[in-house]
């Protein structure tokens, strides 16, 4: 991108105010064919890709990444990081740093564990059998319906039952 220090100034400015025509006042463009400048700067492909690559950089420093949200999460669990409480005694008001208390350490903890499941979990371990079973029998299902089980038996199950399986007759 080739830009001049004028376009670049102008570029910088428009991302701060959004307005073309301040935006190229402020980069030292005469006030009376600002607005006209301003606007066809916009349509300029180097400027726009230079204002697009700008705004892209400015949203991802506002964005928090997994690694960052871990690691506040991760402080705020081991207890570092402090909140601001206000404090009253009756006569005096002031502002006090304190550590997470407990249930919100705890609740930090758990949002860690969500993300790093412990393999042997037992809780988890169900889970998994359930879905391969659950897995077994579709896959069953199907061979049944095509024919391509090599199984003697043909019996077929058909699953109609709704809900508790108990009739109201």
């Amino acid at each position: 991108m080739k830009l001049t220090l004028k376009q670049r100034k102008f570029a910088d400015e428009y991302l701060i105010s959004g307005n073309a025509t301040d935006a190229a006042i402020k980069a030292g463009y005469a006030k009376r064919s600002a607005r006209s400048i301003g606007q066809e700067n916009l349509t300029k492909p180097d400027i726009k890709s230079y204002i697009a690559e700008r705004r892209k950089e400015i949203e991802s420093h506002k964005i928090m990444d997994a690694k960052e949200a871990m690691q506040l999460l991760a402080s705020i669990a081991r207890g570092e990081t402090k909140e601001t409480v206000i404090v009253s005694t009756g006569t005096d008001v002031f502002e006090k740093k304190k550590e997470a208390d407990l249930k919100t350490r705890i609740s930090a903890i758990k949002e860690i564990l969500k993300r790093y499941p412990d393999k042997n979990d037992e809780e988890i371990t169900a889970q998994i059998r359930k879905l391969k079973a659950d897995a077994d029998i579709a896959e069953w299902k199907v061979k049944e319906l095509r024919g391509d089980n090599d199984s003697k038996d043909k019996t077929t199950l058909i699953d109609d039952i709704g809900g508790d399986g108990i009739d109201d007759d």
